[in-house]
């Protein structure tokens, strides 16, 4: 039963999406050797730019750019944060780490952990 989630926004710009799904699928896997439950991410199909706030305005999209919604699921707090721990050592991931090999401007990354309230 997952427990707990990370949640994550970004813009990857068009011409570097796959590079991004090669990322995607290093992270996860890290992720998912170190412990996680679920690793998924997706890419925007309808996404409209709203009124008053919108996924593309949350990240400053640039036309150049897709919106990508990823998220990681695991048994509770204290397993994310052990999972987390390990993942941000691992040497498989040091190079996407340092912002310049990174597919997608970090800066404008929203991101966060959420504790699950309803569940059907």
């Amino acid at each position: 039963m997952v427990g707990y989630v990370d949640g994550f926004l970004m813009p990857v710009p068009k011409r570097k999406v796959a590079a991004y799904r090669r990322l995607a699928r290093l992270a996860g896997k890290v992720w998912k050797d170190h412990g996680a439950l679920d690793y998924v991410e997706c890419i925007a199909e309808d996404v409209k730019l709203g009124k008053w706030t919108s996924f593309p305005q949350a990240v400053k999209l640039k036309s150049s750019e897709v919106v990508w919604f990823s998220w990681i699921t695991y048994k509770s707090r204290a397993h994310r944060d052990r999972v987390l721990a390990k993942v941000m050592k691992d040497p498989r991931l040091a190079k996407t780490m340092n912002g310049k090999d990174v597919p997608f401007d970090a800066r404008r990354m929203i991101w966060g952990g959420f504790k699950p309230v309803v569940r059907l």
